[in-house]
């Protein structure tokens, strides 16, 4: 007679009901944390709104604020507020500072002002910094940003993602043997502050993303982190953009030519 095992079956415990108080305090996190980013991002817009608006319509006289010139057409003795007139404004003067500054005159007027600028010490300083940081995003020509890289800092074995700024030349590049790279490590959360680091070419690894992915990695402290498609499908797109701003900037320095010889007839 063989001895059966029988297998007890597991016991499976009973799920602990949440009380009515965790329940509540769960779901109003859980609602919070949706609604905060939706609710910052109402109140700046409000707020950016709001400022540009009293802006714009202090430069305007009052008799032809947008308000006051629909009273006459809408019933009632109430007073009439039209948000989003600084707003339109604003995108178009942009859009007219961004058409002025392709041409000759409008550069000529736009090196004029940076000349007033920084004849002003105190704002020479922050539009400078300010500019330097800017092109040095934006940018497409050799001066940028090239590449998006990862460094061994600040020892080794542990790796912080940089920028690639150019190659290192002079004394720096004199005093060693190695062909190094100018790098520059942002932090977190706010790339532009960093440190400068002149790095071996062979201790780098580079990555496949544009300078835009790398900067938005940056700041959201690795949370945004693009896939190897992605950032290959970037750098196609931006080596296109880049092909096509060079085109346009080699025309417009041709047209800038022409337009100095034709002043040049008259």
């Amino acid at each position: 007679m063989t001895d059966q095992i029988q297998q007890e079956p597991k016991s499976q415990e009973p799920k602990k009901k949440l009380g009515f108080a965790t329940w509540l305090k769960n779901n109003f996190f859980t609602g919070f944390f949706i609604l905060l980013p939706i609710a910052v991002t109402v109140y700046l817009f409000q707020l950016i709104v709001i400022s540009l608006d009293s802006w714009v319509l202090s430069l305007i006289p009052p008799k032809y604020h947008p308000g006051n010139l629909l009273e006459p057409f809408i019933p009632g003795d109430h007073e009439i507020h039209i948000y989003g007139v600084g707003l339109i404004c604003g995108f178009f003067v942009i859009v007219l500072i961004g058409m002025l500054t392709k041409n000759f005159f409008g550069r000529m007027l736009l090196k004029a002002w940076e000349r007033f600028i920084h004849a002003i010490p105190g704002v020479r300083a922050i539009y400078g910094s300010t500019k330097q940081v800017i092109d040095a995003i934006t940018s497409t020509s050799s001066a940028s940003f090239r590449e998006v890289v990862m460094v061994e800092y600040p020892r080794k074995g542990i790796w912080a993602i940089a920028f690639v700024s150019g190659r290192t030349k002079g004394q720096a590049q004199a005093e060693t043997d190695e062909p190094m790279l100018n790098v520059f490590l942002p932090t977190t959360p706010n790339p532009t502050s960093g440190f400068l680091l002149f790095v071996p070419e062979k201790d780098v690894i580079k990555l496949n993303m544009t300078v835009d992915q790398g900067i938005k990695m940056v700041i959201s402290a690795g949370i945004v982190t693009p896939t190897k498609e992605e950032g290959l499908k970037a750098l196609k797109r931006q080596e296109k953009e880049q092909v096509a701003a060079e085109e346009l900037q080699a025309k417009q320095a041709q047209d800038g030519i022409v337009e100095i010889k034709e002043d040049n007839k008259d």
